[in-house]
């Protein structure tokens, strides 16, 4: 195609159609320039669509002579780079497709979005520094609790796992520092309460949530191992609970005391899950529960489901029936560690039982005294 020079060294058109099938023609400026020894040619813009003039051309040829400008090939390039990029926001994007979907994921997708996405969303891996992370947490601290602060930086940890796991992205070079947390909080109800709570249940309109309450005090079976409960799981005649995938990851079973077994026989069997939602598999026991603990008069800062679980443990240990491993395989516990929190209602049970001897001497004291 024939050029036709301008009056700028090294600037020239070509004139070719318009674009669109529009009638006529239009100039199509580009610049001609040296550069460490080869000579290069490229397109500085069309005159109608881009509103080049010969001007501009010279210009745009200036700046890439003094390497202030890239030339369209490497914008081209430097584009698909990005593209290729795995950011924190696309890697998010990638890792969330392959959770289940549900409320966890929807919490975490609101998590993400609002604690994670504005700062670190356009970043690789590679790109973040120790400093990104930490003012995060100091952000964050300042208004939400540690373990609210925890999940958002196990998400960032998460994406950032995934992407290193699948060869999507490089690592990054630091910990990742988390808030320290108090997970020795223990609930506990006196045997008033208990009583209180159960009448509770008995006078209140949902009995499914109350059979659910029920279990959970009477077995001590956690949240999600009450609502995964299938009917084959509850062996009536070897009265064996069978629990899939706990908290600890391997599958185990847990004897079945005669409450929990009156709990079970009272449920009219109508669907493969124990207690069944609407879409299947139940995922909480909404403001029933809440109700229930509030008619009861039992505090609001008690958790419905793994409160009972604890004051399940907490009555076993204090006892004094009832050995450390022994309660740690009725409640499923991976490790001692768990368990040691319970400890001291044993050691309070046992303190009480040495007190006795001292009661006894007393008694026998006041025999020879009074001969």
């Amino acid at each position: 195609m024939k050029r036709f020079k301008t009056r700028y060294i090294g600037v020239f058109y070509r004139n070719v159609k318009r674009l669109g099938g529009r009638p006529g023609t239009e100039k199509v400026y580009y610049v001609v320039y040296k550069k460490n020894g080869k000579t290069f040619e490229e397109k500085a813009g069309r005159q109608l669509v881009e509103g080049m003039t010969p001007a501009r051309a010279s210009y745009i040829r200036a700046e890439l002579l003094e390497g202030r400008r890239l030339t369209r090939k490497a914008i081209r390039e430097q584009k698909k780079a990005e593209q290729d990029k795995y950011t924190i926001n696309k890697l998010w994007n990638e890792y969330s497709l392959n959770r289940k979907p549900g409320k966890s994921l929807k919490t975490d997708q609101g998590r993400y979005e609002k604690y994670l996405k504005p700062a670190l969303g356009c970043k690789e891996p590679k790109d973040i520094i120790k400093l990104d992370i930490d003012r995060i947490r100091r952000k964050l601290l300042k208004r939400l609790a540690p373990q609210s602060v925890r999940h958002v930086l196990d998400i960032f940890s998460w994406i950032v796992n995934y992407g290193t796991k699948n060869n999507l992205c490089q690592g990054i070079s630091f910990h990742v520092q988390k808030p320290k947390l108090n997970n020795e909080k223990t609930e506990n109800l006196t045997f008033d309460q208990i009583e209180s709570l159960l009448e509770s249940i008995e006078a209140d309109e949902n009995l499914v949530v109350g059979r659910i309450m029920k279990i959970a005090l009477f077995t001590g079976l956690r949240r999600g191992e009450i609502f995964n409960l299938q009917w084959k799981d509850i062996n009536f005649e070897t009265g064996f609970i069978f629990i899939r995938s706990p908290k600890g990851g391997v599958d185990q079973k847990i004897p079945m005391n005669k409450m929990a077994r009156e709990v079970f026989e009272s449920i009219h069997r109508e669907d493969k899950y124990v207690f069944p939602g609407r879409d299947g598999k139940r995922t909480d026991i909404g403001k029933a529960g809440r109700r229930i603990l509030t008619r009861a008069g039992i505090s609001k800062d008690f958790r419905p489901l793994h409160g009972l679980r604890h004051v399940y443990a907490s009555l076993l240990a204090s006892s004094g029936q009832v050995g450390m491993f022994v309660l740690q395989k009725l409640m499923t516990h991976k490790t001692p560690k768990m368990t040691q929190r319970y400890a001291h209602l044993r050691d309070e049970t046992l303190q009480k039982g040495a007190k006795e001897i001292d009661k006894i001497f007393n008694q026998e004291k006041k025999k020879v005294v009074s001969i």
